[in-house]
């Protein structure tokens, strides 16, 4: 008898609360990561016009056509532009600081239309696009510095100061359809 040994148990691990462990901790990780979306280009577009209501008369001095072709090339009225050029163009074409008669007449009568071809490629499209919109972000910039002394981010959302700045430079930018090329 002495001779026959006990066989020991293993101890063994409850595992009837892994699953719920698991679960807990799927839910905490869904409800604290941020994912991130793509917020796309910010534009604001404007109501569907009336068909029977004729467009707003455009003096041809006051609008910059900006055309994006098929190859990527940037065409600033008719001249080949470079990307990094359309941001200068479009401060001097708006603001006319020298009052040249090839420019616009006021900031008020400025005009921006874009058009491209529908194989134009995107990244040419929203770089160009971005130097627009930053045309416009400097020009505003630069007004309210010498109004306010500070930049027009800093200024409150719809304040009368923002309200002001933006009268001074609206963005009448007009993107047309892309051709069929």
């Amino acid at each position: 008898m002495l001779d026959k040994k006990k066989k020991k148990e293993e101890p063994e691990i409850n595992g009837s609360s892994l699953a719920d462990i698991a679960f807990l901790l799927l839910i905490f990780f869904l409800v604290v990561t941020t994912i991130n979306v793509d917020a796309g280009i910010g534009l604001v577009l404007p109501p569907i016009p009336d068909e029977t209501t004729p467009p707003p008369p455009v003096r041809d001095r006051n609008l910059l056509n900006i055309l994006v072709d098929a190859q990527g090339r940037v065409l600033m009225d008719g001249e080949i532009a470079v990307i990094s050029e359309v941001r200068d163009r479009v401060k001097e074409f708006v603001d006319n600081p020298n009052n040249s008669q090839d420019l616009s007449e006021s900031p008020d009568d400025a005009v921006v239309s874009i058009k491209t071809d529908r194989r134009t490629p995107y990244n040419v499209y929203i770089n160009m696009l971005d130097e627009v919109m930053g045309a416009y972000a400097e020009l505003r910039n630069q007004a309210s510095q010498s109004r306010f002394g500070v930049p027009y981010e800093s200024l409150e959302d719809d304040s009368v100061e923002q309200d002001e700045i933006n009268e001074l430079y609206p963005k009448r930018i007009s993107i047309a359809e892309p051709d069929e090329g």
